[in-house]
């Protein structure tokens, strides 16, 4: 038996709950019925007021911490800050982590069955926007029997879930966690963003997205779609620091194979990628990513947006996250100051790019546990009463 060290939830069993109310999207299209694939981790108090939902970025899932088998190398996605005595502590928090509609880890999606064809639905899946998660999520915490979050907690594409949910279910969260997040994306980011979808709808394997019948995979588009991707996931420094100009064998070929490390470093990862995620699901998540502007609603005024929200803000960035930078951050705190709502901000020094959301480093850890130690001190002082 394999021993998991203390700080981890051990083995975790996703569950897929089923839930046959009619969804209307913000298209205007409707789902029948659907299906979250759920990991749980953590105890429910009495009250049902120590729960924590994680909502995850483009390419993220529902294992974001321990391990599914007692041979997996890896633990979940977020297992860095999710287990006991860490940022998000089990042993005082009950944690939801789902697969969001759309995705490819068994939620429904473009690669599951639709029920009036037989057929993996593909690029019939409707559009989602990160307002329909968000109404998916409450769902799901109705079934839960949960009526209002200690926190709701994200990065990246995560974080904006997190502030549409104090938007629109203000109060439903008592703490709305937002890190390495934006209020809308940038002119840059869709532009990258459609690099990435030409990539993949112009391999020859993609035929209009109905792949499966086809039994092949759009893999080269999904590579080079990762690999742009990855490329605004890390910083300059970071790149240079792991990396630098270093060459494979130590000298030039003087032909067109990969010769520098950074070179095989980002084939591995398109390669590792082109068969884990699902290409349709790859342009579902990045149009959510485009589309989210909760200002839209409010003539393009943040800070009246969040006129009603009701809970307290965690807001972190990297000072060298350049896809969403910490000036994109500070636009939501400037909001929320300006709606006269509590605000915590903190910017970590880290040479890791937007990915350093991911890593545990040592002051972005102790700042971030801090403010999930309070919450659970809260919460616990509340029951007590």
């Amino acid at each position: 038996m394999k021993d998991f060290p203390e700080d981890s939830v051990g083995i975790v069993t996703p569950q897929r709950i089923h839930f046959d109310q009619p969804l209307t999207l913000a298209s205007g299209r409707v789902l029948p019925e659907y299906d979250l694939v759920v990991e749980t981790y953590g105890q429910l108090n009495q009250q049902a007021s120590n729960a924590i939902l994680i909502c995850h970025a483009l390419s993220g899932h529902h294992h974001a911490a321990g391990y599914h088998h007692q041979d997996d190398k890896k633990p979940g996605w977020w297992d860095s800050a999710i287990g006991p005595g860490k940022a998000i502590d089990t042993n005082r928090f009950f944690v939801v982590s789902l697969n969001n509609l759309g995705g490819c880890h068994g939620s429904t999606g473009p690669n599951t069955l639709n029920p009036e064809t037989g057929q993996p639905f593909g690029p019939d899946f409707p559009i989602v926007t990160v307002q329909d998660w968000v109404q998916s999520q409450a769902r799901l915490a109705d079934y839960l029997g949960i009526q209002q979050w200690a926190a709701v907690v994200g990065g990246s594409l995560g974080g904006m879930q997190a502030l549409q949910w104090s938007i629109d279910f203000p109060d439903r969260l008592r703490h709305c966690v937002i890190i390495a997040a934006a209020p809308k994306l940038s002119t840059q980011n869709i532009a990258f963003n459609e690099v990435a979808r030409q990539a993949i709808t112009k391999d020859p394997q993609f035929h209009d997205g109905h792949y499966y019948a086809q039994q092949s995979v759009p893999k080269t588009g999904l590579m080079l779609a990762r690999m742009v991707g990855h490329i605004t996931y890390l910083s300059e420094d970071g790149m240079r620091e792991k990396f630098g100009r270093e060459l494979r064998s130590g000298k030039l070929s003087f032909d067109f194979n990969p010769q520098f490390e950074i070179e095989t470093y980002l084939q591995y990862q398109g390669e590792r990628f082109s068969t884990s995620f699902d290409a349709n699901t790859y342009l579902l998540m990045t149009k959510a990513l485009d589309y989210f502007d909760p200002a839209a609603d409010y003539d393009n005024d943040l800070a009246l947006a969040l006129k009603n929200v009701q809970c307290q803000y965690f807001v972190a960035s990297f000072t060298t996250d350049w896809r969403f930078s910490p000036e994109r951050s500070r636009e939501i705190v400037d909001a929320l100051i300006e709606a006269g709502k509590k605000v915590t901000y903190t910017e970590i020094q880290a040479a890791h790019g937007h990915d350093a959301f991911l890593i545990p480093i040592p002051r972005y850890m102790e700042v971030f546990g801090a403010y999930m130690n309070r919450i659970a001190n809260a919460v616990e002082k509340d029951n007590a009463r």
